[in-house]
């Protein structure tokens, strides 16, 4: 890092992200946190999900190994297979100041969202982490993390931490809303548990697999203050914490607590023909032995059965009404393919305090995420305390 930044080693702080923390304070000594703050919003953010009162030595007591770590549970929307994933889990085990559990997808699930698997099974398979307890599911996210708490799969429901990441790409703005990512942090939220979503704003022809290692090295100390206040009751409340990791990892700014912007890339849909489409052979593979498929599933039709029903499947045809004589029209089903992308655009929002723009400006964006939008205030002010308190040295992890 530069000599004007936030050093990991030497405890100071940027002057932007002091002027920044002061402004907040500022305003919640002079008027309770703005028009919706005060007195609403403490009472208020008492109806979010609070973390229980059982504190990282107490998830560690529940561990079946005997440990006396905090248990720390890690996730994310990039699938197990991931580098971002791999790197931090390496790191916490390297570290050695937590028990570490790893309940992730077995598929990449970037840009699934909040969605939950239902009506469906989900498959649980174990995975190989030297010196970690790992699984990965044929889930989202939120699954993941909502089976881990559940205490059907690991010997424990409650660790002291869930860290979400690390994110191949930014979350700034409203791509916390596709993020399955985001999500697996939220769900943690959800269950009163403290987390952390982590990304690191991978750039396609800049970025290179090494500057994982570097974006975990910057957000390390951080997870591990972070283990520390929870224990003692002094890490934010209702609320999530979005890290977002600039391009450069190990030339970054220091940290800046940020607030969430409008951000958003703009969805583009492409038309692809059918011959273009990847699964097109499949399909036709498929459609050719599909007399062979109905022999095997309807052992008691009879031949002529099944030739009927694969004439009716190479119609194509669908009923669209019925007619006033009874008889149903039939159309020809028209089946088309798109495939979508977000297309990068100019964002016209100037504030230095948004997540996207401190994060363009290399800083390490910190942003609390709450799922009560009255409880704003209360809860920036809370994270503003607690993170100048981190960075000043306020304990020896720093």
């Amino acid at each position: 890092m530069t000599t004007e930044s936030t050093s990991i080693k030497s405890n100071h702080m940027p002057p932007s992200l002091v002027s920044n923390l002061q402004s907040v304070l500022a305003a919640r000594r002079g008027g309770g946190g703005g028009e919706d703050g005060g007195e609403g919003d403490a009472k208020t953010s008492e109806e979010e999900p609070q973390a229980a009162p059982s504190s990282a030595a107490a998830a560690a007591e529940e561990s079946d190994d005997g440990s006396k770590k905090p248990v720390v549970l890690v996730t994310n929307g990039d699938g197990i297979g991931s580098l971002g994933l791999a790197a931090l889990v390496e790191a916490l085990v390297r570290g050695g100041q937590c028990d570490v559990h790893v309940c992730a997808p077995e598929l990449d699930k970037s840009a699934s969202g909040h969605s939950v698997t239902v009506r469906e099974t989900v498959a649980v398979t174990s995975a190989g982490f030297n010196g970690a307890t790992a699984f990965e599911v044929s889930g989202t996210p939120a699954d993941c993390v909502s089976l881990a708490l559940s205490g059907a799969l690991f010997s424990w429901s409650r660790p002291a931490l869930v860290v979400s990441g690390i994110n191949r790409g930014s979350n700034c703005g409203h791509h916390i809303f596709y993020s399955g990512a985001v999500a697996g942090a939220r769900e943690a939220l959800l269950c009163g548990v403290p987390s952390l979503a982590i990304s690191l704003n991978w750039r396609k022809d800049e970025s290179q697999e090494s500057d994982f290692k570097d974006a975990v090295e910057v957000c390390l100390p951080l997870i591990h203050v972070a283990i520390r206040d929870i224990e003692k009751g002094l890490f934010p409340k209702s609320c999530l914490l979005s890290i977002e990791i600039p391009t450069s990892p190990s030339t970054n700014k220091g940290f800046k607590l940020t607030r969430q912007s409008l951000w958003r890339s703009s969805p583009n849909w492409h038309v692809l023909s059918a011959n273009r489409h990847p699964s097109a052979g499949q399909f036709m593979s498929m459609h050719q032995s599909l007399g062979v498929q109905l022999a095997q599933l309807g052992r008691d039709a009879s031949a002529a059965g099944a030739a009927r029903r694969i004439t009716a499947q190479r119609k194509n045809v669908e009923i669209e009404s019925v007619a006033a004589a009874g008889k149903p029209e039939k159309r020809e089903v028209v089946k088309k393919y798109f495939r979508l992308e977000f297309l990068e655009k100019e964002q016209e929002e100037l504030d230095e305090d948004l997540d996207f723009r401190a994060l363009e400006n290399g800083f390490i964006a910190v942003t609390p995420l709450h799922l009560n939008v009255h409880a704003g205030s209360e809860i920036q002010a809370s994270v503003s305390e607690w993170l100048a308190s981190a960075l000043t040295g306020g304990g020896d992890a720093l």
